[in-house]
Order: structure tokens, then C-alpha cells, then sequence
């Protein structure tokens, strides 16, 4: 049992209890485990396709092929991206990069391995 449990990583609030083994805010619903991988800095986690944690600057490799709206042929398997930048992107898309022959565009994580 903690006996000052921290703030959350959200919103801040500073009155959040403990239940079971997670501690949980009252004003926004989050919950997290205590000494959890970059919940006390209010940072996600990012895992490839095979779990590795993803950082912005890291280079991955396209597990599968991707078809690109508005191009005749897609991104092929094994396509190298180089200088990821992660971000809270929309329907999933957490992966700001810029791909060699398609421009900038966003990625799904778990369609990508770290390489």
C-alpha cells in the first residue's frame, strides 16, 4: 500500500488512489501500474510488431506490405524507414516518418520491426 500515491500522469490530479495493484485517477479514469516504464514522466510506450520499444530516431523495417491511398503500387515488405518520430497519431498511426519514394506519411506500429 503506498502511502502517497503520485499524481497522474494525464491530467495531474493529485488525488488518486490505489486499487489492487493499480493506482487509478478519479477525474480522468486512467490507471497504471506504480513504477511502471515511463508513467511517472507521462510518457507511452511504443512496441513493434515483435515488441520491441520503439524512441524517435530509431530506423525500423516494414513487416508486411502496405497499400498507400492515391499510389498504383503500395510499400513493399521490407522497406527500411529511417528517423521515426513517434506521435499520438490518429486510428493508431503512432509512427511520423518519411519513406523513400512516398513522401511523409504515418505508420502503424505493429507493422514495423526495429531494424
Amino acid at each position: 500500500m503506498l502511502e502517497n500515491p503520485p499524481p497522474c500522469p494525464k491530467c495531474s490530479c493529485e488525488y488518486t488512489y490505489e486499487m489492487n495493484a493499480l493506482v487509478v485517477c478519479p477525474e480522468c479514469a486512467h490507471e497504471w501500474a506504480p513504477g511502471e516504464a515511463g508513467a511517472e514522466e507521462g510518457q507511452r510506450v511504443v512496441k513493434d510488431a515483435v515488441g520491441n520499444v520503439l524512441r524517435d530516431g530509431d530506423s525500423v523495417v516494414v513487416v508486411k506490405a502496405l497499400k498507400v491511398k492515391g499510389s498504383p503500387s503500395g510499400i513493399k515488405a521490407g522497406t527500411k524507414v529511417r528517423n521515426i518520430r513517434l506521435v499520438d497519431g490518429v486510428d493508431g498511426h503512432d509512427i511520423d516518418c518519411k519513406v523513400d519514394g512516398f513522401g511523409a506519411m504515418q505508420l502503424k506500429s505493429s507493422v514495423v520491426k526495429k531494424g
